[in-house]
């Protein structure tokens, strides 16, 4: 179990502004909202790593949105920080990504990925399904940078399973070094029990 939220488990209602860089709005979101849901944690405005994740991200978004995925990038900052923070990074300045506010570290803690040492987010990543449960949790060394590829074919693999049509007795699922494109594991699961 990591934090309050174990994969699998519908998450409780959240609401939190987000800044919307590109608008140059302050908005509310509300999650579960219906669609899958990318929630990339980092560990700080005016960070240095954290800037090429929100680059990362930005030029892989229409490719999450295309594919009915909004994503979030969330910190324990204010959202007057996130916005000082697109004001002064290159990178962050070019988000299309909405920077969300958790000041009071309560998604942060329910997620598990509050670092309580520092009161910081860990860079860390959830992926929420259009129903609100938890689908993928990955938390990493702080100084590690989001692989969004990765992230990107996490997302479509678990799109994937979710929206198979699979026969009574068999199971969809994505094996190792999956791409995007290619066809999953159509599964007997009495039959192919140890054959692959």
């Amino acid at each position: 179990m990591i934090g309050t939220i174990n994969i699998g488990d519908k998450i409780p209602q959240i609401k939190a502004k987000a800044y919307f860089p590109k608008k140059d709005t302050i908005e509310e979101i509300k999650l579960p909202n219906n669609k899958w849901v990318i929630l990339a944690f980092y560990p700080g405005d005016f960070t240095f790593v954290c800037a090429t994740d929100i680059e990362a991200l930005t030029k892989m978004h229409n490719e999450f949105l295309k594919n009915g995925a909004e994503v979030y990038a969330i910190s324990t900052d204010s959202i007057f920080s996130h916005k000082g923070w697109t004001m002064s990074s290159p990178r962050a300045k070019e988000s299309t990504i909405p920077l969300v506010e958790d000041f009071n570290k309560e998604i942060s803690r329910m997620f598990g990925v509050l670092n309580e040492e520092t009161g910081a987010s860990r860079r860390s990543v959830v992926i929420l399904s259009p129903e609100g449960n938890v689908e993928y949790i990955s938390i990493f060394n702080d100084n590690l940078g989001k692989d969004v590829e990765h992230i990107y074919k996490a997302f479509m693999g678990l799109k994937f399973i979710k929206e198979a049509d699979t026969k009574k007795g068999h199971m969809c699922a994505i094996p190792a070094n999956w791409k995007v494109g290619e066809k999953p594991l159509d599964i007997d699961i009495v039959k192919d029990i140890g054959k692959l």
